[in-house]
């Protein structure tokens, strides 16, 4: 088994296992964290952050205290890739994600399942050696809840009819396995404040009301900035196919709010699909 070891730790989030720990016990206190599980309704999946966890980490803890009370043993992890190097869209077998909490098991079974229906997910190591899109998410997994597994799939295709059809293929595997969907992303990059809210408040709306085509023209029509919107769409499709009936924002935030700066921000947002 192949150990697909960290790419941004000491970077996005600390390195060592107890100061690891302490930063996001950090951000479930910060004012814009979660201090408790924010419902123990069904959840189908969430959009999660991914930035620093100094940044993005108090609003991520939403979705990841609402996961916790979860009933699931797969994690379908899917996030942009922001190196572009790989397969278009890409998931991975036969390997462990190491991060300072420990090993977590890719499910091997998993990926040969969704590569089988859809030939658009490639089954490539080389994909995911270098991005954080989806590290970042193990860790704060991993503090939440203590046995899983992990299906990561990263896109560098992130087309509105890709989405569709990778959203399709996570369902039919997530009605196979208890499984819950995370689609990583953060929103606007690098605009003033107030417009970053701006931006964000129209593309969340569609989100939340779990449309997709409206979500890819507000996408266009406002240029939105928001890096993994392949990943929410697909998340969404998903989401949608399983059962769920609307989209929750739990929190919003920028990187302005959280440290003060507030010239050139980027947007985070916590969303759940019930």
């Amino acid at each position: 088994m192949r150990i697909r070891t960290p790419a941004v730790a000491g970077m996005f989030y600390p390195k060592e296992k107890s100061e690891l720990e302490e930063s996001i016990k950090f951000c479930i206190s910060h004012k814009y964290g979660s201090k408790n599980s924010n419902s123990h309704d069904k959840i189908y999946g969430a959009i999660c952050p991914h930035a620093g966890y100094m940044y993005s980490g108090p609003v991520a803890t939403h979705s990841f205290s609402s996961i916790a009370a979860q009933d699931f043993e797969l994690a379908i992890i899917l996030g942009p890739n922001h190196w572009g190097i790989g397969c278009s869209i890409a998931t991975m077998k036969d390997c462990f994600w190491q991060t300072p909490f420990g090993n977590v098991e890719v499910d091997s079974e998993a990926a040969e399942f969704v590569n089988g229906i859809t030939k658009l997910i490639e089954i490539d190591y080389f994909s995911h050696t270098r991005d954080h899109s989806i590290e970042v998410q193990v860790p704060m997994l991993q503090f939440y809840k203590k046995s899983f597994k992990i299906l990561p799939i990263i896109l560098n295709n992130q087309d509105y009819e890709y989405s569709l059809e990778v959203g399709a293929a996570i369902a039919k595997l997530a009605k196979k396995k208890k499984s819950i969907i995370i689609g990583s992303s953060d929103f606007t990059h690098y605009e003033e404040n107030e417009y970053a809210h701006k931006q964000d408040k129209a593309l969340i709306e569609p989100i939340l009301e779990m449309d997709v085509e409206k979500f890819y023209t507000i996408l266009d029509q406002r240029r939105v900035s928001a890096c993994g919107y392949g990943a929410i769409a697909s998340t969404m499709v998903a989401c949608k196919e399983l059962g769920a009936k609307q989209g929750r924002l739990l929190q919003y935030a920028t990187s302005g709010d959280v440290s003060g700066d507030k010239s050139s921000v980027v947007g985070y947002a916590s969303i759940v699909f019930s």
